[in-house]
């Protein structure tokens, strides 16, 4: 039999510390997707598990983990872009990610995607991002992000749909000013 893993376990039985270094990766990639700065992700991310481990007595453990999570990586998210305007330093969320496996234009080109994807994503509309980034992006089911969005199941699958569409759109529009 297999372990059911920490979003099935009762609550008296989460490990905090096993979610942590479990689920730390993707909280920061949610983080980003979500349009967090790089340099902020990792504060972030501590504010995630800060309120995760706070609320922790709220937790249902018949709710999968990663759910809960992207609905506190939402909540994160929205606050750090909301506090964006008072900063005053200099940003460069210039990541240099170099792969050993790979070669030098197979880097290029999936930088490149990468960067591109996260641009689209910074145009669909901040309420239905979420939705795009949890569903078709880290494959959580619908119903468990509407209960994590605390929004209606039917809203939650009209925001994917336009959310795609706002997607798909913007990826258009950034190719379109890609140098030939």
């Amino acid at each position: 039999m297999t372990d059911p893993g920490p979003s099935h376990q009762s609550l008296s039985e989460v490990d905090f510390r096993a979610v942590f270094r479990a689920e730390l990766g993707w909280v920061c990639n949610t983080l980003r997707r979500l349009g967090v700065r790089e340099a902020d992700v990792e504060d972030a991310a501590h504010d995630v598990f800060v309120t995760f481990h706070r609320r922790l007595a709220d937790y249902d453990p018949a709710r999968p983990v990663r759910a809960w999570l992207g609905g506190i990586a939402y909540r994160v998210a929205s606050d750090h872009r909301r506090r964006a305007h008072v900063r005053r330093e200099i940003a460069d969320d210039t990541i240099e990610v170099v792969d050993p496996q790979g070669g030098a234009d197979d880097a290029l080109a999936e930088k490149q995607t990468r960067a591109l994807v996260l641009s689209a994503l910074q145009e669909v509309q901040e309420e239905r991002r979420p939705v795009l980034v949890l569903h078709d992006i880290d494959g959580i089911a619908m119903p468990a992000i509407a209960e994590s969005l605390s929004i209606p199941l039917n809203t939650a699958y009209s925001r994917l749909r336009l959310a795609r569409a706002d997607f798909r759109r913007a990826v258009e529009r950034l190719r379109a000013q890609e140098p030939a």
